[in-house]
């Protein structure tokens, strides 16, 4: 199929570099739309060099900048479109048991696509307890990212309470940050500020992605604070009577929320093939606390 680079989109591809995204970021979105690395690389290149000459004739030296990195953006581009480095664990010898640094973590149950771990005492009663003690007074009706502006939103789909930690705020948080950090290989700088969620009778979260659709308007803005998405680790700080576990619809499977137990999984592009679409299933009897830890593909600022 043959691809055509219309006014329109270089109209657009002039107006994202103005507003200040670089042409990583622009040649990442292009081929996430579904162009091909090589041809967006092109029209990329092309349309920068001919507005900036616009702009100031003969300015060989200004269009430089803006324009040499994009070879090596081609390549992340290809990447982007396709498969990216992904937090994981070395489950190569199936082992029980994994080292989490001041604690060992046990292997409950994998799934290899989606990948999916479910992992048996990520968090002792204690680090439940005082993760909910903290959280609690800071609660309020949880948020969902609005990606067609880049800002947050209240959404029907999402009935539970929450708030987030600050990286590295308390001693408390940097323990669990860091045993994170090292069972998943990932740095911690990379990961968002954990995020603690409520859920009282009935409240739930329907079934959504974690990535951002690189199809909404306000996706690039989002990813200029630490890129995509690319792990979801979900800790169980309590067990509600009935109900309340983390659905994955596309692959049938459903974990139950048990005290000090966690699910991990990842998706390598932004993409419904990864399967990952997951949910809360609402609770039916008692509550559930929960504590979230998103990651990033690079340094989360």
């Amino acid at each position: 199929m043959t691809q055509i680079a219309t006014p329109a989109l270089r109209e657009w591809i002039v107006q994202q570099t103005a507003a200040g995204f670089s042409p990583e970021q622009v040649l990442s979105a292009m081929v996430a739309a579904g162009w091909e690395a090589g041809v967006a690389e092109v029209t990329l290149e092309t349309t920068l060099r001919d507005y900036l000459r616009s702009r100031a004739p003969g300015a060989d030296a200004a269009v430089a900048a803006p324009v040499a990195p994009l070879k090596a953006s081609a390549q992340a581009a290809k990447s982007a479109a396709g498969t990216v480095p992904v937090p994981t664990m070395d489950l190569g010898q199936s082992p029980r048991m994994l080292d989490a640094g001041d604690r060992q973590v046990t292997v409950l149950s994998t799934l290899a696509s989606p990948r999916v771990v479910v992992l048996g005492g990520l968090l002792s009663d204690e680090e439940c307890d005082a993760l909910i003690a903290a959280a609690r007074p800071r609660m309020a009706r949880s948020l969902t990212v609005e990606t067609k502006t880049g800002g947050e939103e209240l959404n029907e789909s999402r009935t539970s309470s929450g708030m987030f930690f600050n990286r590295g705020e308390s001693e408390l948080i940097q323990r669990i940050e860091a045993r994170i950090a090292r069972l998943v290989n990932w740095p911690v700088e990379n990961g968002e500020g954990m995020q603690v969620l409520y859920y009282g009778v009935g409240a739930e979260y329907k079934p959504h992605y974690d990535y951002f659709d690189p199809a909404e308007p306000g996706t690039p803005t989002i990813l200029k604070r630490g890129g995509q998405r690319v792990g979801t680790l979900v800790m169980y700080l309590n067990e509600p009577e009935r109900g309340g576990g983390t659905t994955f619809p596309d692959v049938g499977l459903e974990v139950a929320p048990q005290r000090g137990n966690a699910v991990f999984f990842s998706y390598d592009k932004p993409d419904p093939s990864t399967r990952t679409l997951h949910g809360g299933a609402p609770v039916i009897v008692g509550e559930k606390w929960v504590a979230t830890k998103w990651l990033r593909q690079g340094v989360f600022e």
